[in-house]
């Protein structure tokens, strides 16, 4: 029995030439001016978005992504601003590569541009990690979905939304799963809770102290090193180094959050969906900026990318109150402290718990779609994953 899994390809374009470099700047610019626009003039339909777009010379895929993404924006999702940040979204026709041996670096992306005849080809170098799905995606064996070019600070990345069949759990009398729910933070980095019978049992906590750390060091540092006009080797040095104690950081607590859910007997993964975080996300100019700055998504990507390997499923589900809902009764409580969740009810048998512990236990009851306790409200979010918190990388 196969399932269908979505996954989500990245690739760092090779350094462009300068001709390339002023194509791929003016691209991003003028989408962002076109997304900005439409949003601007509340464009909630398809149709809308089209008149208000029509005029801008983007590549036909830009266009027909926008029509798709502004209207999740301005209905479904009620977002009151954007982030300056955003990537060029590109519909599937623009998922066109190629390989050859003989390249130094092997594939290759056809980038979309206004008018005809005006594409250019790009190198690509790739996860070597996801080799495999990249010749999955040129040999057809998966298809392609939405495709995501943002820029860093000294360079491109690209991320390539794919699905591709697996070999799904065979059927036996045993199908009793148990959920694992991850909740992903700041102070906790990961906290971990398996459901039996509706109860928790042997939650994980994983310190996300060390890792606040590197964040706060690398955010003084560059901005101290900008200030005193550093060269640019030097900005990309430190910040190299910081990245890479980052992604080491990801890598162990991953890797932990597999182990710790390897424990129970049939685990199926239950991680919020982080999709559009950052339109969603509004604690003040200060919290934001902390936020949007921990790859919450790359964590999460992490998690899922090592939960295949070990054939362990892996569902997503919608993120709102699990932080503020009582997990034995779902009613609404509150925090009285950053680390205690205090349930509301007084016939509840939780009076004080922990907060990461209980919303992680949240999450894994969500896995259940009849069980959801969330609470009903017009414009809810309730999207299924698909990818676009990968946006939310940590960058400079």
């Amino acid at each position: 029995m196969s399932e269908t899994v979505t996954k989500t390809l990245q690739a760092t374009l090779a350094t462009p030439t300068t001709g390339k470099e002023q194509r791929l700047q003016r691209l991003l610019d003028i989408y962002r001016q076109a997304l900005h626009d439409a949003f601007d003039n509340g464009a909630d339909t398809m149709s809308a978005v089209n008149e208000v777009v029509t005029p801008y010379k983007l590549p036909y895929q830009a266009k027909d992504a926008l029509k798709s993404y502004v209207p999740k924006l301005c209905s479904t999702f009620n977002a009151e601003e954007l982030d300056e940040e955003h990537p060029i979204r590109l519909v599937n026709r623009a998922a066109k590569f190629d390989y050859s041996e003989e390249r130094e670096h092997g594939y290759v992306w056809q980038v979309p541009q206004p008018g005809r005849g005006t594409n250019f080809w790009i190198p690509l170098r790739i996860n070597p990690e996801q080799e495999s799905l990249w010749f999955d995606l040129l040999s057809e064996g998966a298809n392609a979905g939405e495709l995501r070019l943002q820029r860093h600070r000294t360079s491109w990345e690209l991320h390539v939304t794919v699905e591709y069949s697996v070999e799904g759990p065979t059927d036996s009398d045993d199908t009793d799963e148990t959920p694992v729910g991850f909740d992903i933070g700041e102070s906790a980095l990961i906290t971990g809770c398996a459901l039996k019978r509706d109860a928790p049992r042997k939650p994980l906590l994983v310190s996300g102290s060390r890792a606040q750390q590197l964040r706060k060091e690398m955010f003084t540092t560059l901005r101290r090193l900008q200030s005193r006009d550093a060269a640019e080797w030097r900005l990309d040095e430190r910040f190299n180094h910081y990245q890479n104690a980052l992604t080491d950081i990801v890598e162990k607590a991953s890797r932990q959050a597999i182990e710790y859910a390897q424990q129970f007997k049939n685990p199926v993964i239950v991680l919020e969906d982080l999709s559009y975080i950052r339109e969603r996300l509004d604690y003040g100019k200060f919290m934001n900026r902390r936020l949007h700055a921990w790859a919450f998504a790359r964590l999460q990507g992490r998690i899922e990318d090592k939960a295949t390997e070990a054939g362990i499923r892996v569902e997503y589900v919608n993120a709102a109150y699990t932080s503020q809902t009582c997990h034995a009764c779902n009613r609404l409580g509150r925090r009285s402290q950053q680390a205690e969740f205090v349930c509301s009810n007084d016939d509840c048998h939780v009076s004080g718990f922990q907060a990461d512990i209980n919303a992680a236990a949240n999450i894994a009851s969500r896995v259940n779609p009849w069980g959801e306790s969330v609470r009903w409200e017009p414009g809810r979010d309730d999207s299924p994953q698909d990818g676009c918190a990968c946006d939310s990388a940590t960058v400079h």
